[in-house]
Order: C-alpha cells, then sequence, then structure tokens
C-alpha cells in the first residue's frame, strides 16, 4: 500500500520489480499474503494517521505476516511506529529503501529488525529501478530526492534528507525501461524536482536533462510534476512551448498570497514574483494547465492575507487548485507559532478555494472545446475510454477497449461537470 506522493509510487514500483526478482508475487488485498509493505507518508497529520490505521488492520488480519514498513512516517516517527502494533515490524528508512526488497523476502523471522541511519547525512539517492509501473498508464520516473528549503509547515526534508540527484545516465536508463514496458508518457517527479543537478559533478539542471531525455526517447512523453515558482526558467518554458513531447502543464506551489504569510512560511519569493511567472508561461505555452498549490489557515494568516491569497489566484490565468488546511506537524516551527487559526475557520476558507477551483476549471475546460487534443486513454469505463488532455483536461470518450494506455486524437465536444465529453478522432 503506497500513500503520498509520486515519489513515493515510483519507489513502490521498483519495490515490486526487486521482490518479484526474488521470487515473490503480487497478490490482492483480499488474498492473505506472506509480506505486506506499507510506504507511509507523514506530510499531513491526515496521512500520518492513515499510515498508523493501516498497519493496525494488517496487523489484525495476518498476524502472522511480516509487515514491513517504510516512507516517510517510518522515518520520522518510530516512536510512535512501535506502539501501533503489539507484533514485529521491519522498518526501513529513506535512506535504505534499495534494501526493502531484501528485507521483504528474507528467509529469517522478523524480530524487529530497523534500517534507519542518519537520513540529514544521506549524500546520494537510493538506487532503485522499476521494470513496470503497475496499473497505470502513465509512469513516474524519479530523477530527485530530498530537500534543503525547510519551509516552516513541512517535515518532509527532516524525512527525505539534503536533496540529491539521480545520475543522468541513471534516468535514462529507467526511461528505457518504461519504454520497453510500453509506457508513452511519464512524469518527471522528485521531492525538490527544481533543484536537479545542482548536487552532480559537473553540476547540471533540470532543463539539461529534460533536453537529454526528449532527445534520447523521441516516441516518449514527458509530464513535469510540481517546480517552485523561483526555478521555473525561462529555458524549461522554451522547452515546454517548443518540444511536442513536453506535455503543456506547469504545476507551481504557492501556498499564499500574502507576501508576509510567505515570510512566515520561509518561501523564497513573494507574491509578485510568483504572479510574473503564472503569466510569463501563459504567454509563451498556449494552452497550458497552469496548476496551484495553496494552503489555508496557516499560523497568522488573517482574513486579510486570506483575501490576498483569493484576489490574487482570481486575477491570474490559473487552471485548477490543489488545496489544503494547514496541517501541524510536530517538529517544525509553524506547529509552535501564536496565531493558529481556529478550524473552523480553515474549512470555511478551504471551501471559498474549492469553489475557486471548481470557477478555474470550469473556465479552462471550456476555452478549449471544438478543439483536437492529443489523448492518453488510462482506462475503459462504463462510459467509453476515460484520460487527460495533453494539457491535463479529463476526457471521456466513446473508442475500443483495447485503446487504454494508447494516445488518441480527440476533439473536445462539451464540458458535463467537470468532465469533457470528446470525439475520437484518430488513435495514435
Amino acid at each position: 500500500m503506497t500513500l503520498g506522493c509520486k515519489v513515493n509510487q515510483f519507489e513502490s514500483a521498483a519495490f515490486e520489480s526487486g521482490i518479484a526478482a526474488l521470487g515473490g508475487r503480487l497478490v490482492g488485498w483480499k488474498e492473505e499474503a506472506d509480506v505486506y509493505v506499507v510506504n507511509s507518508c507523514a506530510v499531513t497529520g491526515k496521512a500520518a494517521a492513515e499510515s498508523r490505521r493501516l498497519i493496525r488492520r494488517l496487523a489484525r488480519t495476518n498476524p502472522e505476516a511480516r509487515i514491513v514498513v517504510t516512507g516517510c512516517y517510518a522515518q520520522v516517527a518510530v516512536d510512535e511506529l512501535l506502539e501501533v502494533v503489539d507484533q514485529p515490524l521491519c522498518i526501513v528508512g529513506n535512506g535504505f529503501k534499495h534494501m526493502l526488497a531484501r528485507v521483504a523476502m528474507s528467509e529469517q523471522h522478523c524480530d524487529l529488525e530497523m534500517y534507519m541511519g542518519d537520513i540529514s547525512r544521506a549524500r546520494e539517492v537510493s538506487p532503485l529501478h522499476a521494470d513496470g509501473f503497475p496499473g497505470r498508464a502513465r509512469a513516474f520516473i524519479k530523477v530527485q530526492d530530498g530537500c534543503d528549503s525547510f519551509c516552516s509547515y513541512c517535515i518532509v526534508p527532516h524525512a527525505r534528507g539534503p536533496s540529491r540527484s539521480v545520475e543522468p545516465d541513471d534516468v535514462l536508463r529507467q526511461c528505457e525501461s518504461f519504454a520497453r514496458a510500453g509506457f508513452i508518457e511519464l512524469v518527471v517527479t522528485g521531492i525538490h524536482t527544481g533543484a536537479y543537478g545542482r548536487d552532480l559533478s559537473p553540476p547540471s539542471s533540470l532543463a539539461a536533462l529534460l533536453g537529454r531525455m526528449l532527445a534520447e526517447f523521441p516516441e516518449l512523453r514527458f509530464r513535469i510534476s510540481s517546480l517552485e515558482p523561483t526555478e521555473i526558467t525561462d529555458d524549461i518554458i522554451g522547452l515546454v512551448a517548443e518540444n511536442p513531447g513536453l506535455r503543456p502543464h506547469f504545476h507551481i506551489p504557492l501556498q499564499s498570497g500574502d507576501d508576509r504569510v510567505l515570510s512566515r512560511m520561509n518561501r523564497r519569493y513573494r507574491a509578485v514574483e510568483f504572479a510574473a511567472v503564472v503569466e510569463r508561461i501563459a504567454a509563451m505555452v498556449a494552452d497550458c494547465a497552469i496548476g496551484v498549490d495553496v494552503m489555508a489557515g496557516f499560523p497568522g494568516e488573517d482574513e486579510a492575507a486570506f483575501r490576498a491569497t483569493v484576489d490574487l489566484l482570481e486575477s491570474l490565468p490559473v487552471t485548477y487548485l490543489h488545496v489544503f488546511p494547514y496541517s501541524k506537524r510536530p517538529g517544525t516551527p509553524a506547529a509552535s507559532m501564536p496565531d493558529q487559526v481556529h478550524g473552523r475557520v480553515k474549512e470555511e476558507r478551504v471551501a471559498i478555494l474549492r469553489e475557486l477551483d471548481h470557477k478555474k476549471r470550469t473556465l479552462f475546460y471550456r476555452s478549449c472545446l471544438s478543439r483536437t487534443r492529443e489523448t492518453l486513454a488510462e482506462r475503459a469505463g462504463p462510459e467509453g475510454l476515460r484520460g487527460f488532455t495533453d494539457n491535463y483536461i479529463p476526457v471521456e470518450f466513446a473508442g475500443p477497449g483495447s485503446g487504454a494506455g494508447r494516445i488518441h486524437q480527440v476533439r473536445l465536444d462539451r464540458l458535463d461537470g467537470l468532465v469533457v465529453r470528446g470525439v475520437l478522432q484518430q488513435s495514435v
């Protein structure tokens, strides 16, 4: 079971490949298993609680099974983890994930084995390689791990360690494996993806890596996951604008549109700088999806600060929002800040932002109607094929069940709620 981010999902795909190589076989959750692997998350209190609930459930379901727990919750909350269940656990820290398959498949009885280490001293990315990406039409490819930013609300730097980059040749080998497995679209991801290459010798950059990937795999499409606004350079925007192999889609964390709150968050930009990045993307990349992370209820966010966030987002050509209520994480500076925002106020602000998200999505989807877009069909369902266009619009269209996992040219015909109904023009 994988909780949390795209990086966790890539790592779980690599675990499955490693376990299969050692003779393991993945079974459904309704079947009894000898080994359970939980790749946990700690980015919010809700994610940590879900990790605990899952481990308890597995222990009750099969007390004789080996339970292997890894991920960010395992890294930062070992003491809590040891109190979750009475039976022994195998705990694998983020710096030792390359050992997980061997730990899971060991013939020796698991008697509270712990592979942790000091993640703050990590200097290389755990070497993981996935042969496939089960159950998905697009694969995630991890190019970077860790973060040096230490935003005041975030536990991730403590869970993932400093920023480290995967060597370019290793990234390209992973691309080759996914292409060989039949994947057409890869999502380039990391914990702090825009920091890619700074720690390499000689130093490199995300733009340079993307250039190599595009040149060596012209048959693949690539989508970039979240990038900090300070790291979206004209080189990267230009690559997206000029290369059909790079999807016209950016996802950018804003968190707050108020400069005072941004400073308390230890974010390294001002609202006007964020706005300039979004405007530059919209000017350079036609019909580009621009998604934004925004947090409601950070300590000290008064009504004026919240209104500044709403006004900024309303004024910008962003196309969708990912809205999060602030979640207090023990061990972060924000957890002990004064002026914590009441839960009810956070809920009200989240509702306002989600209404704005609905408005932004509707406007963007309508602006693209009557046009034909390249679409990756992710699955077949009762309404036909369903997938996302190159610019990240969810679309359903009639087509053969065998069309899942393939690229299609689809005319966007009409809007039904927040799903676009399309008409198949041609399969690529």
